[in-house]
């Protein structure tokens, strides 16, 4: 099943993707064409997309899957237990994942929303 993008996915994907970079700025055009198709059973926040091809052109990002952001993720302490990759495939969203480097701290979607406020 398909679901809406959440906004929680919609406003990580904003602010990973930045304004000044050719691939990202295709991508962001991609947005609002997404679905989630599917999310990680353990509650990170890893979304993979659904994504109707034919309503938008394919970022300048290559042919195959290849990491087109990458943020890392901020504690308020200065410490840094995970990041955010976004992923493309020919040129096309295809996932968000949240990566975990550290057992202390828990590392979700809403961890990477609150680093990248700041």
């Amino acid at each position: 099943m398909t679901e809406t993008l959440p906004a929680d996915v919609a406003l990580v994907l904003e602010a990973v993707l930045g304004e000044d970079d050719p691939v990202h700025l295709a991508l962001r055009q991609q947005v609002s064409h997404i679905r989630v198709r599917e999310r990680c059973t353990c509650g990170c926040g890893t979304a993979y997309f659904d994504l109707d091809t034919e309503a938008v052109e394919p970022a300048p990002s290559g042919p195959g899957t290849v990491v087109a952001a990458e943020v890392q993720i901020f504690t308020e302490d200065g410490e840094c237990p995970g990041e955010v990759l976004v992923f493309a495939q020919g040129g096309y969203l295809s996932w968000l994942e949240v990566c975990s480097w550290s057992d202390d701290i828990e590392v979700t979607l809403a961890t990477a929303q609150r680093s990248l406020r700041t």
